[in-house]
């Protein structure tokens, strides 16, 4: 992502020098939490915290497994002007007898947590002793595919939504949002009562296209799907507009109307997020929910894998010098983490970790060619299922078990929310290519599993672990090095 211009690059500096000069009394973490909505986010946060805290099973996590993590905790705000990730209201819904998933992210919150840890090195030892902040950035994948927005004007920005709206499916979504845009007349004097109807069509069309039968991806502005107090804003009412190449905007126009609300959306909205907060990351981690999209078909793969190398374009990457950590400072690991692995048999999480992989292969060449370190896995933050052998017309079945949730329908049975059942979810194939052909269209059976029932604390122990699938590897690869 290139800096739109010199004052962006100052305020960047600032922040990254005041925390350099904090991380020379306790080394600090920031962590980035992001991928596009449902991929599960606010599970994997939760999930995090609460392994780290209550001293949770992650054996792959070397320093935890070592016994060299004394202690971890949850401190104050760091940042004043970032809301604090809700972590205990989460952690109820969580648990209980009413247990159920928490609400997604809808906005930028931050959460920090120390860790106290045995310190091997020498400055370790004799200046912080052992102690390293942990700040956890959680933002909707949807802002950072509005990056690319910094550099695109909105006549640029117009032209590249129209294409892509005319294209299957998004043609047959776009309809009538394209009726209405075919009436307007950009050069005619502006209308209030026009520029709200185009956003709100085209907010309808980008909504459809996220639908889990279409899976698409690559759908900016990102607040128009997560207005928050914005919505009804003049930031958020504006579209594109069928224009001319090298249109000019006349005063007074439709066109110049549309021009002035993208940009205030840019200044006001993407640019501040980038410089405060995107720029100042450490290390980040994108949850990317590959099933739905191999179960959509081939144009939400293909939507996906666009979208993902808009992700990592999006990312200033590379290894890390002291003068780049003060003035421009890299994100020096991205870890890639197919979510919702234990929608599978186990016998297939390797191979979900090799679709993803591929999906992201050329991309994330260029950021290990600047020096980042890009990893790539399948997770369950929080394991909801169980596995199981079921025999069917003699054939042995690798299921899994759990509880739907209330409503979720199963070969006819609508469940109650509270009866177990166990289903053949079905195979990806061995080869990650034929996976991406958009042949698995339909093919894996999702079922919505509530979370898992955990036993009741005994007196005076701790709660007991999350169970999980993979979540140490993450934790291992984004922050094991901090430990060494």
């Amino acid at each position: 992502m290139k800096l739109s211009n010199l004052t962006d690059g100052a305020r960047i500096a600032f922040s990254n020098l005041a925390d350099f000069t904090g991380d020379m009394v306790t080394p600090s973490i920031r962590l980035g939490v992001t991928g596009l909505s449902r991929s599960g986010k606010t599970v994997f946060i939760t999930a995090l915290v609460h392994n780290l805290i209550h001293n949770g099973r992650l054996p792959m996590f070397t320093a935890s497994a070592k016994g060299a993590i004394k202690r971890a905790y949850l401190e104050p705000q760091p940042d004043d002007d970032l809301p604090r990730f809700a972590y205990e209201d989460h952690l109820k819904h969580l648990l209980g007898k009413d247990r159920q998933w928490p609400q997604s992210t809808h906005r930028l919150s931050q959460l920090r947590i120390t860790i106290e840890y045995s310190p091997q090195g020498f400055y370790a030892r004799n200046f912080h002793g052992g102690k390293l902040h942990l700040d956890i950035i959680d933002y909707p994948g949807e802002w950072l595919l509005d990056l690319p927005l910094l550099n695109q004007s909105y006549e640029q920005w117009s032209a590249n939504a129209i294409k892509a709206s005319n294209q299957p499916p998004r043609d047959t979504l776009a309809r009538q949002w394209h009726q209405f845009t075919q009436t307007l007349e950009p050069a005619e004097p502006a209308d209030e009562l026009d520029a709200v109807k185009a956003a709100k069509l085209f907010t309808e069309y980008l909504a459809s296209c996220r639908e889990d039968a279409y899976a698409l991806s690559t759908l900016p502005p990102g607040r128009f799907l997560m207005p928050g107090d914005l919505l009804g804003s003049p930031l958020l009412t504006f579209a594109p507009l069928q224009l001319d190449p090298d249109t000019l905007a006349t005063t007074g126009s439709l066109h110049a109307m549309m021009q002035r609300r993208y940009n205030a959306y840019i200044d006001n909205i993407v640019r501040p997020f980038y410089v405060n907060h995107f720029a100042r990351l450490d290390r980040q981690i994108v949850l990317v929910d590959t099933l739905t999209a191999l179960n959509a078909g081939p144009v939400a793969i293909t939507d996906l894998r666009a979208a993902l190398s808009d992700v990592l374009a999006s990312f200033r990457q590379g290894s890390n010098s002291i003068l780049s950590t003060i003035f421009a400072k890299r994100i020096d690991k991205v870890l890639f983490a197919a979510t919702k692995a234990d929608m599978l048999h186990h016998e297939s999480h390797d191979r979900l970790q090799d679709i993803l992989r591929l999906s992201i292969e050329q991309a994330a060449s260029s950021a290990q060619d600047a020096g980042a370190e890009i990893d790539v896995t399948a997770i369950a933050a929080i394991r909801a299922t169980r596995e199981a052998r079921v025999e069917f017309e003699g054939e042995e079945l690798a299921c899994i078990a759990g509880i739907p949730q209330k409503g979720e329908v199963i070969d006819g049975e609508t469940f109650d929310g509270e009866t177990e059942a166990a289903i053949f979810p079905g195979d990806l194939p061995a080869d990650p290519l034929k996976a991406l052909d958009g042949s698995l269209k339909g093919a894996i059976k999702f079922v919505r599993f509530r979370p898992p029932v955990l036993e009741e604390p005994k007196p005076m122990q701790p709660p007991p672990s999350l169970p999980h699938i993979r979540l140490d590897r993450a934790i291992e690869f984004l922050l094991g090095d901090q430990f060494k």
